[in-house]
């Protein structure tokens, strides 16, 4: 809630009041301020923007930070060097053992263009500590190739990305990098709703089917194994259709019980909702059904009727499903 995310905001300035004093943190009421509302195009609630030297022009935008801890490490790397270099194994292990999540970058050399954009990619991602190094030692002590990312999970390697320069842009490392701040396949629910939309990935699949069926085991088997293949690229998310909670989102893809299981991809920008043409959930059906979609072949799914041509003449529209999102949203 903006509340919730205004006291963050309030402990972060706290902290930073010290340790950067130059860093101004400041609040504002576009309820009121509409022309600064135009101005900067406030769409969502709440926003936060970083003024950098002075200047109102191109402003950065701190996406899907929530925490006071994080908003610091947000502020620190947009200021300062955004990644730890290593020179030991002992200073890697550090780091690696500090949090849940760590990301290494191994590299020959420290100036080229993929250690230029693993840098830019630690500053949009705060949750996790980033390092790196070009010490022969630390990288024969993991055993790993020079110019690759390695993602650590509880201190073990659970991500091995290869970094070639002209390669990997920040967007398609920030993506993959954060999708390991959910699990591989994401449970939908209140809590996890609002960390789903947060990885900036904008291709979902969702698998709709009761849990408790005899056949569940085996479809979410064959579910982690293609979401382990789809990383980065597109978000596994499993919806549990015996919990109440969830109508909302049944009635959106008008899934019915009779349907289940379910799968459908929805793109989060277009909106553009997609139907697995297999009815099985099989390894080879998803891997298909995902790829038919990555590369633009998938047939969209409209579960609706025309939109009719005088839905708009009276006091109240009429609404279907295709023009739905796009007038309540």
């Amino acid at each position: 809630s903006s509340q919730n995310l205004s006291e963050e905001f309030a402990e972060a300035a706290r902290q930073l009041k010290k340790a950067a004093p130059r860093i101004q943190f400041g609040k504002i009421d576009v309820t009121y301020q509409h022309d600064l509302r135009k101005e900067f195009n406030i769409q969502a609630f709440p926003t936060v923007k970083f003024f950098v030297n002075g200047s109102r022009e191109d402003p950065i935008d701190c996406k899907g930070v929530r925490k006071a801890s994080t908003f610091i490490t947000w502020v620190k790397r947009r200021t300062g060097p955004s990644t730890v270099l290593i020179n030991s194994t002992d200073q890697a292990e550090a780091i690696i053992k500090a949090d849940d999540l760590a990301v290494i970058g191994f590299f020959r050399e420290l100036h080229t263009d993929s250690v230029e954009v693993f840098c830019e990619t630690a500053r949009d991602v705060p949750e996790m500590p980033f390092g790196m190094t070009a010490s022969e030692d630390v990288c024969a002590n993991y055993g790993v190739q020079r110019n690759s990312l390695i993602v650590f999970k509880k201190g073990k390697p659970v991500h091995d990305e290869v970094l070639e320069d002209g390669k990997q842009s920040k967007l398609g490392l920030t993506r993959l990098i954060k999708t390991f701040t959910l699990d591989l396949v994401t449970e939908y629910n209140i809590e996890t709703s609002v960390k789903i939309f947060d990885v900036p990935v904008e291709n979902h699949i969702l698998l709709f089917t009761p849990m408790n069926s005899e056949t569940f085991n085996e479809i979410y088997e064959n579910y982690q194994s293609a979401a382990a293949e789809f990383r980065g690229k597109v978000l596994f998310v499993l919806v549990d259709t015996n919990e109440a909670r969830n109508g909302r989102i049944f009635e959106y893809f008008r899934i019915r019980d009779i349907d289940v299981p379910a799968v459908r991809i929805l793109n989060l920008t277009s909106d553009a909702r997609y139907k697995m043409p297999a009815d099985e959930v099989t390894m080879e059906n998803l891997k298909e059904f995902c790829q038919s979609y990555l590369n633009g072949k998938a047939k969209q799914h409209l579960p609706s009727e025309e939109i009719p041509q005088d839905w708009d003449k009276m006091p109240v529209k009429v609404l279907v499903g295709k023009n739905f999102n796009s007038i309540i949203f």
